[in-house]
């Protein structure tokens, strides 16, 4: 099993609220730890009101604060919130943005239609690779409905139009089952919010249509015949425009209770189904579409894909600017080989995120051992006997701009114990740190003993570095140019030390490209 890093997104839509956590691993689909889905109705009262209600809030804070805990329970090391077009068309959207930022624990943005629709073809692609395919996506929200136009993977026009299923159920449908004026109004209504979109996308060029959101989700249950428990089954299901209009045309004269009554329709969904499917069957229609497949991905998805591509998280374990250019500074002053220093400090950091699950650190302690990573040869420049020695006694008692007392002489414990002995309740440099200090110290210690020896050669020939679980054992995976057997050696040899701190053995294998 691959150590992979955790994110965790929540999606604060019109309709209900999604959170979602996964581990993602390049390359391949993210593995889904937890998922959370909440109806609120948020765009029932700003529809009719312009303002979010503060019975709305409260709930959607409560759910909130209830999904926070859930992901906070997985060590996620990147979370994103988003609101969406319930909450941009809001008058109170910042009161909703301070109460609900603080009930999720995290920031909560208020994204445009465009990040919206960047964020669901991104979960598309990650989920559904499309490959040379022109794609044609619409995900039916709750306030909004989104069109993106993608080639060859990349999204190419995206287009946000107010056809969202409880926005047009709000404008439109008073009655149940709504009469057939207000069906033919709502119709009309569909069209003509398309009708832009319809003129600069163009009809014909599409290899494939794909459908997104909880009303995809029902329609292909509804038509598959297949229990809301079982959707997962109907991922990439196929549907006709014929199918879907036989749909519309059983769901928009039954009554909310008959509607109920349909395999694979929610109660919740029952209520706002119709305009839904409205809004699907007219998009298949105006686009002379055939069929189209449903895809369980969503924004949610997007954004964990999006967190990971971008490493966020990782950021907050390495040193700011001016912290790296105060321990190159340093580095340089003492003599110490700074290809090898910058080296070392790369694979440190990595195998700081790898093995994460494992130590379990705030991502802060990275900077304490990237900094080490840079400083722990510093002693050499007083003498090669002991230098790890030499070097405890040179960052202890230096001046490092930008570095806390206490995270020097962590920075300095971690240089004393980059090689020989592990810390002994004796030493002074292990007599100057507190006891969650020292507990930090041991977890720290055969990371940068790892990294230092991936680089014994001083040849700088590690590129990448990944970990994975085997039996309870860690492999190291690295690629590397050229010859590696002195690093495998050499690495090997803190596989004591790294057995005594994490209880579990080690190897270094190197994959070939």
């Amino acid at each position: 099993m691959e150590i992979v890093p955790r994110y965790a997104a929540i999606d604060i839509g019109s309709n209900s609220i999604r959170m979602e956590a996964a581990e993602v691993t390049p390359g391949q689909p993210a593995r889904i730890l937890a998922s959370d889905r909440e109806v609120t109705r948020l765009g029932e009262s700003v529809f009719r009101t312009g303002s979010v209600s503060k019975e709305a809030i409260d709930a959607s804070c409560a759910v909130l604060a209830r999904m926070a805990e859930g992901y906070r329970k997985l060590d996620v090391i990147g979370v994103r919130a988003v609101a969406t077009s319930a909450i941009r068309d809001a008058h109170n959207q910042g009161e909703f943005q301070a109460r609900a930022s603080q009930a999720a624990g995290t920031r909560v943005e208020i994204i445009s239609g465009r990040e919206e629709a960047r964020l669901i073809h991104l979960g598309v692609e990650s989920n559904w690779p499309q490959g040379d395919k022109a794609t044609l996506v619409l995900d039916i929200g709750g306030g909004s409905a989104e069109i993106i136009a993608a080639e060859r993977g990349r999204l190419e026009e995206a287009f946000s139009r107010p056809l969202g299923a409880v926005r047009l159920r709000e404008i439109f449908l008073k009655d149940d089952p709504p009469r057939p004026q207000q069906l033919h109004q709502m119709q009309e209504y569909i069209q003509q919010k398309l009708a832009g979109a319809v003129v600069r996308l163009g009809h014909g060029r599409w290899d494939r249509a794909i459908a997104t959101s909880a009303t995809a989700s029902t329609v292909a249950s509804a038509i598959a015949r297949t229990p809301r428990s079982q959707r997962d089954a109907i991922d990439r299901l196929r549907i006709s425009t014929a199918q879907v209009r036989r749909l519309y045309e059983k769901v928009s004269v039954r009554s909310l209770a008959a509607r109920r009554k349909i395999t694979g329709i929610g109660p919740r969904r029952a209520e706002i189904i119709v305009p839904g499917v409205a809004v699907l069957l007219e998009f298949l229609r105006e686009f002379r579409l055939p069929a189209i497949y449903y895809s369980r991905a969503g924004v949610r998805d997007g954004v964990i894909a999006d967190l990971a591509a971008r490493k966020v998280g990782a950021e907050l374990a390495r040193l700011t600017r001016e912290q790296r250019r105060e321990v190159e500074s340093m580095g340089r002053r003492y003599g110490v080989a700074l290809d090898h220093a910058r080296k070392v400090a790369d694979i440190a950091n990595l195998l700081f995120t790898a093995i994460q699950p494992l130590h379990q650190l705030p991502p802060e302690c990275g900077k304490a051992l990237e900094a080490a990573a840079y400083l722990h040869d510093v002693g050499h420049f007083v003498s090669d006997a002991s230098h790890h020695k030499h070097s405890w006694y040179v960052v202890s008692n230096s001046d490092l701009a930008g570095f806390t007392e206490r995270e020097r002489l962590l920075i300095a414990g971690l240089c004393r114990y980059h090689r020989k002995s592990l810390p002994s309740p004796e030493h002074g440099a292990y007599q100057a740190l507190s006891a969650e200090e020292r507990r930090i110290l041991m977890l720290l210690i055969p990371l940068l003993r790892l990294a230092d020896n991936l680089d014994r050669g001083r040849e700088q020939r590690i590129n990448e570095v990944h970990c994975r679980l085997r039996d309870g054992a860690v492999v190291l995976q690295v690629r590397a140019q050229g010859d590696i057997d002195l690093e495998q050696w050499a690495a090997e040899r803190t596989a004591e030390a790294f057995q005594l701190v994490y209880d579990r053995a080690i190897s270094v294998i190197k994959v070939r490209d």
